[in-house]
């Protein structure tokens, strides 16, 4: 796909992965949407991304709500005039032990994360078909590929996103819509803030600037996934697909630190 005069909507696009990447598209020429919840902050990223390129807009709407997905649309089909690229990059996270964890956040990590994707796409499809040239980009998580302790619902809701995808991509295969995974590992964003692990934990970080290129390269050669982590993440999937128990047994010996670590872990 040609990047420039391309028309996207992405969520959770005021911060993280989905300001950066909207930053890289108006650098390549895209007309750009992006939506978050919190009215302030939704106005403050568009005021950063105004000097990169006008053709920024922002939406206050909350997607794993009804009426913030139909008002997230709506409003950037009026301001873009179409759609050709959705980024379903929104999404919360609540890590420790499960049983500890409050049922609301539970079902707010797979509003967000999961069900909105869904429902978003769903009524997007109309539009993206419109287009003839479309992509639907669905932003997961390493986590989904290597389920790590203390994330089971946060894994769950990626992993789902995931595999929507991919048999998404195979409903639409040849008819004008494509569909990306993204499965970006420790990211440098305010997501990860309460996140006290480090590289000694396998939660190293890199820039948000790299993921959004990344996925912007993958865009403009119809790739189907974008796995970051480098060498070291490869091998970890590896290894988990050839022999799961040697990575329970990795695991073992980090819970306890592990779970000192991320207990405050929330983004909700």
């Amino acid at each position: 796909m040609k990047i420039n005069g391309k028309r996207v909507l992405i969520t959770g696009g005021s911060s993280g992965i989905g300001l950066a990447l909207a930053r890289v598209l108006l650098l390549r020429g895209a007309h750009v949407a992006i939506s978050g919840r919190r009215p302030d902050v939704v106005a403050e990223a568009v005021r950063t991304l105004h000097p990169i390129g006008a053709a920024v807009h922002g939406i206050a709407a909350d997607v794993a709500t009804d009426e913030g997905r139909a008002a997230t649309l709506e409003l950037a089909l009026s301001a873009l005039g179409g759609l050709d690229m959705l980024v379903n990059n929104a999404g919360g996270v609540r890590a420790g032990r499960l049983e500890t964890i409050d049922e609301t956040e539970l079902l707010a990590m797979i509003d967000v994360g999961l069900v909105a994707p869904i429902l978003l796409t769903r009524a997007a499809l109309p539009a993206l078909r419109a287009s003839g040239d479309a992509v639907v980009v669905n932003v997961s998580s390493g986590i989904a590929l290597v389920g790590a302790p203390f994330y089971a619902t946060y894994a769950a809701v990626k992993a789902g996103l995931a595999h929507f995808g991919e048999a998404l991509r195979r409903e639409l295969k040849g008819e004008g819509v494509h569909v990306l995974t993204v499965y970006p590992g420790g990211t440098d964003t305010p997501m990860m803030r309460t996140n006290r692990a480090g590289a000694e934990l396998g939660f190293s970080r890199e820039p948000a600037s790299a993921v959004a290129e990344a996925i912007v390269e993958a865009i403009e050669t119809d790739r189907h996934e974008v796995v970051r982590g480098g060498e070291a993440r490869l091998q970890m999937i590896a290894l988990n697909r050839a022999d799961p128990s040697a990575v329970d047994e990795r695991f073992a010996g980090l819970k306890p630190a592990l779970e000192d670590a991320v207990r405050d872990h929330s983004a909700l």
